[in-house]
Order: structure tokens, then sequence, then C-alpha cells
């Protein structure tokens, strides 16, 4: 190869350069504002016939701010005495109609909802059995003071040390008594 076709290999191999640059930004990656925002999965676990309104509305601000998915978790409790697979009719009575509630006013909000049932023998049973099965970004539970109705003090201190996502304890004010219930589900939400 002469000194000319060297030079023109040069030239042309420099124009493609600042060509490629030009469309391509540095590293190859593109930027920000032209990436897709990733779609983010928000868990709300409930156990009974109410979740608190605060943790609801925190939800859907997040979810609203963040272009998230809010996957809303009825967690069932199962005895001992019978498979994990059998039918609770008395559970799902109150659980599935404020699940039902919790969609439609998510949807109505244009809040992308996908919700889930959890089972186990405990209410932290069945929300460790869904986070084994599920990726989440954040889980936003309510703190509540009559830990029968649902995640008790130690079932949130196993969830702070064990579950790899971010997540947001909510406990309203003792005053603060709005919730959102089967009893709403009825009436109006």
């Amino acid at each position: 190869m002469n000194a000319l076709g060297t030079v023109a290999v040069g030239v042309l191999g420099v124009l493609l350069g600042i060509l490629a640059g030009y469309w391509l930004p540095p590293h190859g990656r593109l930027a920000a504002r032209n990436r897709p925002r990733p779609v983010r999965r928000i868990l709300l676990p409930f156990t009974g016939q109410a979740i608190s309104r605060r943790a609801f509305e925190a939800a859907v601000r997040l979810a609203k701010a963040e272009n998230a998915i809010i996957m809303p978790a009825f967690l069932a409790r199962v005895p001992m005495n019978l498979p994990i697979e059998t039918a609770l009719p008395v559970q799902c009575a109150g659980g599935m109609p404020l699940l039902e509630a919790i969609e439609q006013s998510l949807t109505s909000q244009g809040v992308p909802v996908d919700s889930r049932v959890g089972r186990g023998r405990s209410a932290r049973d069945a929300l460790r059995k869904l986070l084994q099965q599920e990726h989440f970004d954040r889980i936003i539970v309510s703190a509540d003071e009559d830990q029968r109705g649902g995640l008790g003090y130690d079932d949130l201190r196993w969830l702070l040390a064990r579950v790899p996502a971010e997540i947001l304890i909510l406990r309203p004010a003792p005053e603060d008594t709005r919730r959102i219930s089967v009893e709403a589900v009825r009436g109006h939400f």
C-alpha cells in the first residue's frame, strides 16, 4: 500500500470515528433522557379486611413518580391441620373484596396493578413464599398496633433483616384511624 492509500484510510477512519461519535453518545450508551425508564414493582401486602390508608396513598404516590406497578398481595394463613392448597372461603370473603377495591381504586387513578394472593402457615410464611417466587423493588408495609391483624413487629424485623429490597414501614399516628376496609368496599371507596 502506498503512502497515499495509507493517508486515505487514516482520513476515512477519522471521519467514520467523528460521525459515529455524532450519532452515538460516549461509551455507546444512550443518554439518560433517551433510556427507557425501568418499571418498578411495589409490593403492598395485607392480611385482613383493612389496610392503612397512609400505606395505600404512599404506594400510589411512589408508583406515579416512578412509573411502577403496585402489586397488592393478600396474605392468607392456612392452618397447620390443613393442606397448604386448601380453599379458605372465610378468609377470602374478607380479603378478596379488599383486593378488588384496591385494584379498582388504582385503575381509576391510572396506576398499573397486578394483584397476588400469598399462602402460608403464617403471614410471614406467606410473605416469604411470595418473595421467593417473585422480585419486588420496594415493599410498603403498615406497622399496626394490633399485631394479630397482620404483620407483627417480629415479622417487620425479619423483613428488614432478610429481604433485599427497599422497605418502607409506615406507622400512622395513633389518632389516624383512616383505613381502607371491607366496609368501604360495600359503600363507596
